[in-house]
């Protein structure tokens, strides 16, 4: 799906009576830390969209020699996730543009974004404040985040 699509699709969700669920990331090297993300986020609504940053938007947040995986093969896995209804590639930096097409019921990020806990601001809150869209926060998997496991490999060749 592109995100042109999403107000279409939400809007037919909505009229079954679903309620939405946005998460996004880049999904590179796909692990069980994003497997606990994606099966967090389902519970907070009937239908889970994921965002899915571009290859271009994964080299600008994580360095040149990323991504691992290009991003058809990264949609392809996400696509097979039993708890994934959409997969949505963005080439933005944020994911507001998602948020605004699609009017999600929650907006779910892992716990290293909950600012009540010492994480990092979600670039997104003033857009979901606007539009007053709870942000969830699911706890990570500890030592499973792509680039500790990624660091991990490379000191142990």
């Amino acid at each position: 799906m592109m995100p042109g699509d999403l107000p279409d699709w939400a809007s037919r969700q909505r009229a079954a009576g679903l309620r939405l669920v946005l998460t996004n990331g880049c999904f590179d090297l796909i692990h069980p830390g994003h497997i606990a993300l994606l099966r967090g986020a389902v519970i907070f609504g009937d239908r889970l969209v994921v965002g899915v940053n571009s290859d271009l938007g994964v080299r600008k947040l994580k360095g040149p020699d990323r991504p691992l995986m290009p991003l058809a093969d990264r949609l392809a896995v996400l696509r097979a996730v039993r708890w994934v209804d959409a997969v949505v590639p963005f080439d933005d930096e944020t994911a507001d543009r998602l948020i605004e097409l699609l009017r999600p019921s929650h907006y779910v990020k892992g716990a290293d974004y909950d600012p009540t806990a010492g994480g990092r601001t979600l670039p997104e809150t003033v857009t979901l404040q606007r539009l007053g869209i709870p942000a969830v926060f699911v706890p990570l998997a500890p030592g499973h985040a792509s680039s500790e496991l990624i660091a991990r490999r490379r000191r142990s060749t």
